[in-house]
């Protein structure tokens, strides 16, 4: 969460709360978990909801896209650090990681909020790729580096690391988001990787 000196806060008074500030985030999950969307909120709504004062949210966040950084920031887990042992094994687990939080009924609101961000607030959009994406993305490019550095993946796919990362992502994010009625089964993510492998390692 962020904290009274950090980008979406301004030091004014009091100290804040951090009851508080749980509170109307906690909200905020929760009505994206029951079906409202991120753009049918209102800073008022949510005070109103979370039993605060309107002004109370406005000390803590300028507005909507903020908190909903903040929120997303509460929930945000650190991917699995590779073990670096198989190609195989690493993707399994990075792969497994996407599934479980897809599997969680409030990551997938806020994914799903999110997309939609991408039209109607790129601004949004944008810091929330820098913040949060870019980072998985990172874990994941080093995977498929090391990968094509022990020869786990054919040499001449190396100048195509960031489609790579996009075909190990893309699948249980498209189940996740445009597709929430699909199953995420649990050999998902082993099966996933076996079928991508099968084109990625050298032939011969």
């Amino acid at each position: 969460m962020t904290d009274a000196s950090g980008p979406t806060a301004e030091r004014r008074g009091r100290p804040r709360s951090p009851a508080v500030d749980r509170a109307v985030i906690d909200t905020v999950l929760r009505l994206l978990t029951e079906g409202s969307s991120f753009a049918e909120l209102s800073m008022e709504g949510i005070a109103r909801a979370a039993g605060v004062g309107k002004n109370t949210v406005y000390r803590r966040w300028s507005g909507k896209d903020a908190l909903l950084l903040d929120v997303l920031a509460t929930i945000e887990e650190p991917a699995p650090e590779p073990t670096g042992r198989t190609l195989h094994e690493d993707l399994v687990l990075a792969v497994e990681w996407i599934r479980q939080r897809s599997l969680a009924k409030r990551e997938s609101a806020l994914m799903r909020n999110m997309q939609m961000q991408i039209q109607s607030s790129p601004e949004l959009w944008q810091r929330y790729y820098d913040t949060f994406i870019v980072t998985r993305r990172k874990v994941l490019a080093q995977i498929m580096e090391r990968g094509l550095a022990n020869g786990e993946i054919r040499a001449d796919l190396a100048d195509d690391v960031e489609l790579l990362v996009d075909m190990v992502a893309g699948p249980l994010l498209t189940r996740a988001v445009q597709r929430p009625d699909q199953p995420l089964e649990n050999d998902l993510a082993e099966r996933l990787v076996d079928t991508l492998l099968d084109g990625l390692r050298p032939r011969g």
